[in-house]
C-alpha cells in the first residue's frame, strides 16, 4: 500500500494538492474567514481526480496486479493525507496565536478547537458527496465537485456566523475556559471524520466495483 500511495503523490497528485497543504499556514493572516482555508482542503483533491482522469490514471492503475478496491483506496487515502496534513500544519500557527493572545478575528470564527473539529465534519461531508459521486462513472469529476461544495460552503458559512450568534459565542473563543468547552466540538469531529470517511470508502468501493473500465 506505501508503494500505492507513493505513486499518488508522485505520479497522479496535481502539484496543488501540495501547495494547497501549505496554505494551512494562511491562519496566521489576521482579519481573514479561515474557511477559506477549508476550501483549499477540497480544491486540491479535486484538481487532482482532474489531472488523473485527463492523464487517464484510473486506467492505468486498474491495469496493475491490484484488486479494484485499492484503485479507490489509493485515492482515499490521498485525500486524507493531503487534509489531515493541511490542518496539522495549521496547528502551530494556531498555537502560537492563541499563546501571544492575537486580538480576536473579527470577520469569523478564531482558529481553536472548535474550528478543527467543525473543519474535519466540513471535509467528511464534501468527501462524502464527492467519492461517492464520482466513483458512480470514475470519469465525471466535475460534476461530483459540484455537487460537494454545495452542502460544504454551507457549512462553512455555518462555521462563521456562529461568532455572530449569542448561543454560539462559546465556539469563536481561545481563552483557556473556551477551548476547554471545545474539546468535545473537537473529538466529534474527529469522529464523524473517521466514520463518515470509512462509510465513503465502503460506497465508492461497491459503485467502483461496478463500472465497466
Amino acid at each position: 500500500m506505501f508503494k500505492l500511495i507513493y505513486k499518488e503523490f508522485r505520479l497522479a497528485a496535481h502539484p496543488t494538492l501540495i501547495i494547497f497543504m501549505f496554505l494551512g499556514l494562511m491562519i496566521i493572516i489576521p482579519f481573514y474567514p479561515y474557511t477559506v482555508v477549508l476550501l483549499f482542503g477540497c480544491l486540491g483533491p479535486f484538481m487532482s481526480f482532474l489531472y488523473a482522469r485527463e492523464t487517464n490514471d484510473v486506467f492505468y492503475t486498474a491495469l496493475l496486479p491490484l484488486k479494484k478496491d485499492d484503485v479507490v483506496k489509493a485515492k482515499w487515502l490521498m485525500t486524507i493525507i493531503a487534509q489531515v496534513g493541511q490542518l496539522l500544519i495549521s496547528v502551530p500557527v494556531a498555537a502560537y496565536k492563541i499563546m501571544e493572545k492575537f486580538e480576536s478575528n473579527p470577520v469569523g470564527i478564531d482558529a481553536n478547537l472548535a474550528f478543527y473539529g467543525l473543519g474535519l465534519i466540513s471535509f467528511a461531508i464534501f468527501n462524502f458527496v464527492f467519492f461517492t459521486n464520482y466513483y458512480r462513472t470514475a470519469y465525471k469529476v466535475g460534476q461530483a465537485f459540484i455537487f460537494a461544495m454545495i452542502p460544504c460552503m454551507l457549512i462553512n458559512f455555518g462555521i462563521e456566523a456562529l461568532s455572530y450568534i449569542p448561543a454560539t459565542r462559546w465556539l469563536d473563543g481561545t481563552s483557556q475556559e473556551l477551548l476547554i468547552k471545545q474539546v468535545p466540538v473537537l473529538i466529534t469531529g474527529i469522529v464523524v471524520y473517521a466514520v463518515l470517511m470509512a462509510i465513503t470508502y465502503k460506497i465508492s468501493v461497491n459503485r467502483f466495483r461496478q463500472v465497466d473500465l
